[in-house]
């Protein structure tokens, strides 16, 4: 696998150099970080040794640890027991930071960090991707397609079909279900379904065939942009059922054996583990589809949901799984595949004000003595990796960087919505993305939700039934320990404001909507 990718080439070149010169190793990878920027003026010394020597020698070290465990792996290909290195909200290796709060006036110099974004902002642009042909992405994944058939059944709104089931009716179907295994808090339901399980068989012909469901719509993302919220709402409408476990992270995470982000690859979860998901619903549909020929051939409405926030925006894996030579970006996306199995899936995305979401994706993640000083560096570490990457890539090549994406101390790179979305619309047309705001589903819970139900396109409601989806109280809010300590620094939204505001910019113009300016 072409290890270039981030910073592995880099370090790779300079790791003999640095282990000669114990005395400056710290400075020294530093100072190969800033030798990337070619063309810029390197930053003074004052900057970067004399301000912040102690803050840079603790995290130089713990990034070296990282990229040296990263790239070992890489070189090797040794995917089985790969480790992937730590997720900005489980930042477990540079953990020993976060002891100790943070004076801000000492250790950042801020003319630097807004630099830095002048630069990143400079090299912006919104070039379109290189969508792969439908053939190749039905051979990188074949066994997905052998399994799902092209077409559904024709009486259900839902996209259902049956399966023939070749196992013994009498045994547990779900008894090595991997997310039963590592979910046990939905052992209950797993276990009703099993019980269930033989009287929802259809027999014909001595044969016996289990009724299969994909997700009618999926909610995409983005993270704390209020789709906890919008899932609990939603599965209050009787037409609505979701998967057994919200957040259920196959397509992103799960399929390529990463259980959590940060821990080493697993056995991957097999596509019956995902489908087992939706059993339940599946359960229903069958029941009211029965229930209907008996009496009449109307179509059965109830459809399935599917609400992971990583699957807008998370392909960290594809570095591993799907090596394409020279590429440095990934040859294959989520969507692609979601595309070639449901080309007529609908998607959910609810967005925020991009430098909001980053505070409270950093207040919502367990990091100890949080504070609004050790927010700032976050960010300004943050922004100088990706700026790092830009010297040498593309700004697609950044955002779906598997190495910069796991170093940045905070998840910068998931506010970047427009990217995520063009790279969306590369396969499915604008009409299957409704895209919300959170700051309008908060201000007018039931205009947002009925703008859900026309694209969902369900059935009325009584006004009491909807007042009880629209009234109850907001899910998923930020938590009171995380209220006391106030809004961030306003030299740390300047900051974030000027990152994230040519990308806002192309936002609104997409979606010809000035309030995702966020002005």
């Amino acid at each position: 696998m072409d290890h270039k990718h981030g910073l592995l080439k880099a370090f790779d070149e300079k790791l003999e150099y640095c282990k000669n010169k114990p005395s400056n190793r710290s400075m020294r990878v530093w100072t190969f970080i800033e030798n990337n920027r070619a063309q810029h003026k390197a930053w003074g010394p004052w900057t970067l040794w004399s301000v912040r020597k102690i803050k840079i020698l603790s995290f130089l070290f713990g990034l070296t640890v990282t990229v040296l465990i990263m790239a070992s792996y890489i070189l090797t290909r040794d995917q089985k027991g790969l480790f992937l290195t730590p997720s900005p909200y489980q930042f477990t290796v540079v953990s020993h930071l976060a002891q100790q709060p943070l004076n801000l006036s000492f250790t950042t110099d801020n003319t630097v960090v807004r630099e830095v974004v002048r630069r990143i902002v400079a090299k912006v642009d919104f070039s379109r991707r290189s969508v792969p042909d439908l053939g190749e992405v039905r051979a990188k994944e074949a066994n997905i397609f052998t399994a799902i058939p092209r077409i559904f059944l024709p009486n259900l709104k839902n996209p259902c079909w049956y399966e023939e089931f070749f196992g013994n009716i009498t045994a547990d179907p779900y008894g090595k279900n991997l997310y039963a295994l590592y979910s046990k808090r939905f052992q209950a339901i797993y276990d009703h379904l099993g019980r269930a399980f033989p009287a929802h068989l259809h027999q014909q012909a001595g044969r016996h065939y289990r009724l299969r469901c994909l997700p009618f719509f999926y909610i995409i993302g983005q993270p704390k942009c209020g789709t906890t919220d919008l899932y609990d709402r939603l599965r209050l409408h009787p037409e609505v059922h979701f998967t057994t476990m919200k957040e259920p992270h196959w397509w992103t995470r799960k399929r390529f054996g990463i259980i959590r982000s940060g821990n080493a690859f697993q056995n991957p979860y097999p596509l019956n583990d995902y489908l087992d998901l939706f059993d339940q619903a599946a359960n229903q549909i069958q029941d009211h589809s029965m229930s209907n020929s008996s009496k009449s051939h109307k179509k059965v409405n109830i459809i399935i949901g599917e609400a992971s926030a990583s699957t807008m925006w998370d392909n960290n894996a594809w570095v591993y799984f799907y090596d394409n030579g020279t590429e440095v970006e990934p040859p294959f996306l989520v969507q692609d595949f979601i595309h070639a199995v449901q080309p007529d899936a609908r998607f959910i995305v609810m967005l925020r004000d991009p430098v909001e979401r980053l505070y409270s994706d950093y207040l919502y993640f367990g990091m100890a003595n949080k504070s609004v000083e050790d927010f700032h560096e976050r960010v300004s570490e943050s922004l100088q990796l990706f700026e790092g990457c830009l010297a040498e890539r593309s700004i697609r090549s950044c955002i779906y960087n598997t190495t910069i994406n796991n170093l940045m101390p905070v998840r910068l790179q998931v506010g970047l919505y427009v990217m995520y979305l063009l790279d969306w619309l590369s396969v499915f047309s604008r009409e299957q993305i409704l895209i919300l705001r959170l700051e309008d589903h908060a201000a007018n819970r039931k205009i947002t939700m009925r703008r859900v139900f026309e694209f969902l396109q369900l059935g009325p409601l009584t006004l009491q039934k909807e007042a009880d989806i629209t009234k109850s109280p907001a899910s998923n809010t930020r938590r009171p320990a995380n209220r006391i300590l106030g809004p961030m620094l306003p030299i740390t939204k300047e900051i974030l404001q000027n990152f994230y505001r040519p990308f806002n910019q192309r936002l609104a113009q997409v979606l010809k909507d000035p309030a995702f300016l966020w002005t």
